[in-house]
């Protein structure tokens, strides 16, 4: 499997990064980011960009490729709506677009609990993260995953985590054994990832509890 990957620099998307690096089912991964990964490895090469906002629809850079794992986000606490909804939504529409029409690529989108598909439910943030699904699904993909994720615990050697992960690591396997459909590992979600874009799925929006289940 060839993958376009976002997010390298940031939690998710370097764990999910560090596992397909690790996975023999991937042959290549594109890393498109801001700035460099700062990892070396023979499948990986990276596409640097200052603006995803700025790419040109249909890039040939991002032609060729079998899935696309956009694990680029960042948190709406204290972000203005306005300025929330063009990170969360232009950005990952832009790219998509750039991208293009190809109909053997899977797009998965790391979303998160509470994601709001009717687009009309309290929280801000639910809706956006709801209108990029439903409108990624409206392009000529082969298929679109919004991944549900929860608690992530980092995959080995990882770099960029959240502090408070330093806190609550020790935590993780009282909360896999109590709480399992809450929490999985970089290596659960990558698999689950892989799994559904080469076979895919019953459903189009996966949870914690599909990644489990991918993972028998």
């Amino acid at each position: 499997m060839k993958i376009i990957l976002t997010g390298a620099t940031g939690m998710i998307g370097e764990g999910i990064l560090i596992e397909c690096l690790n996975d023999p089912r991937v042959q290549e991964i594109l890393s498109v980011s801001r700035k460099p990964s700062g990892k070396a490895h023979p499948k990986l090469s990276e596409y640097i960009v200052p603006e995803f906002l700025d790419l040109p629809e249909n890039d040939p850079k991002l032609a060729g490729y079998d899935a696309c794992f956009f694990c680029a986000g960042v948190s709406s606490v204290g972000m203005e709506k306005s300025l929330y909804e063009k990170l969360t939504y232009d950005t990952t529409m832009a790219f998509a677009k750039a991208i293009g029409k190809q109909p053997q690529l899977s797009f998965v989108y790391v979303s998160g609990g509470g994601t709001d598909r009717s687009e009309k439910g309290r929280l801000h943030w639910a809706r956006i993260k709801g209108k990029v699904e439903n409108d990624l699904a409206r392009m000529n993909f082969k298929a679109t995953f919004g991944f549900r994720i929860g608690m992530m615990i980092p995959a080995d050697s990882q770099e960029f985590v959240l502090k408070y992960y330093n806190y609550l690591g020790w935590m993780s396997p009282f909360l896999k054994l109590f709480f399992p459909n809450v929490i999985s590992t970089m290596r659960q979600v990558t698999n689950a990832m892989i799994r559904v874009c080469s076979e895919g799925y019953q459903s189009d929006i996966i949870y914690v509890k599909d990644i489990r289940n991918l993972e028998k």
